[in-house]
């Protein structure tokens, strides 16, 4: 409506001259949006806090980094667009009647050159920034450092987190020390998954059968956000876990209540964590079948999913059919 408004005044402006309904309408209508986007920008500061662009960790400054010189490098195609078509409206609308018209004009070098040599050179200037940090940020390649291993396992729906140098798993959370780098090894117990903790690190995907990687660090102490982006079902808005980063002293202090918690995770207990259920809080584990990762990797161990579902008695196909009887066979001519 609003649009069609300001369309009529560029075309006709002597006709919104003396319609003060429709210039109080178009007053409400725009006062109604800048409330309205002020709400939104109001609402949206709690969710930017926990992006990207609010990094606590060098993986995610350097997305942020490349992230605004993109943009800034897209400003000089949105910009000039943005300032040429009210520009061009304006000057060709139909009151203008004082203005050249040439319906016979055909060409110009000077235009040619305008609209191909500015893109282009955007297009070469991305391509070399983006082929620089693709390879600077390759979620495999390690940051400097001795690195804390730490086993990935994303389940339906829950995340599985295992420390094989300490001996110990959490479920739903992740607590890594602060400014010391981490490398995940990362598998699924089901679908397809993808890991994301957006003020830490890029997203990556996790694949049964696969083992995929991803590089991460804290520079302070502090609770982040970790998630499943990645849709699996009625669960997956209730699979996130929290990161918690502590300085040395709470992170030792960690890892001596983890090894005095009396459960084991194993193969039964794997089992049932990997059933489609959610948990109410974090479950924490002071020992580990060893090797445990690897069978999930190599299919040797089993989800309880998985095992459910062979449970389950087999469904009739639809129609019997015998591959030595010719497809035509039997069909009315």
């Amino acid at each position: 409506m609003l649009l069609q408004l300001i369309t009529v005044y560029l075309a006709h402006p002597d006709r919104l001259c003396g319609a003060s309904s429709i210039v109080n309408r178009v007053r409400s209508i725009l006062s109604g949006a800048i409330l309205t986007g002020a709400a939104l920008s109001l609402a949206g500061c709690g969710a930017l806090n926990r992006g990207f662009l609010f990094p606590a960790g060098p993986i995610a400054g350097a997305i942020r980094h490349e992230w605004i010189v993109v943009c800034f490098i897209m400003l000089f195609v949105i910009g000039p667009v943005l300032l040429l078509v009210p520009l061009v409206a304006w000057h060709y609308r139909l009151s203008n009647t004082r203005s050249a018209y040439r319906p016979q004009w055909g060409f110009s070098w000077s235009l040619e050159g305008l609209i191909w040599i500015p893109p282009s050179a955007i297009v070469v200037i991305l391509a070399a920034f983006l082929w620089r940090d693709t390879h600077r940020l390759d979620p495999y390649k390690r940051l400097p450092g001795h690195a804390l291993e730490i086993q990935a396992i994303a389940a339906d729906w829950k995340w599985i987190f295992i420390y094989p140098e300490q001996g110990i798993a959490s479920v739903n959370r992740l607590v890594i020390p602060a400014g010391r780098p981490v490398h995940l090894s990362l598998t699924s117990a089901t679908v397809m998954q993808s890991i994301l903790m957006p003020r830490l690190a890029g997203q990556i995907y996790a694949m049964a059968g696969m083992r995929t990687q991803l590089s991460l660090q804290a520079d302070r102490s502090g609770r982040f956000l970790g998630e499943n982006v990645q849709f699996n079902g009625m669960g997956f808005q209730n699979e996130k876990f929290a990161v918690d980063a502590m300085d040395g002293a709470e992170y030792a202090h960690w890892l001596a209540e983890m090894h005095a918690e009396p459960d084991r995770l194993g193969a039964t207990e794997y089992e049932t964590l990997t059933r489609r259920t959610t948990l109410p809080h974090p479950l924490a584990f002071g020992a580990v079948e060893p090797d445990l990762f690897d069978h999930v990797v190599m299919l040797a161990q089993k989800s309880g999913h998985a095992l459910e579902v062979e449970k389950l008695p087999a469904l009739p196909l639809p129609m019997a059919v015998s591959r030595d009887v010719p497809h035509d066979q039997g069909m009315p001519p």
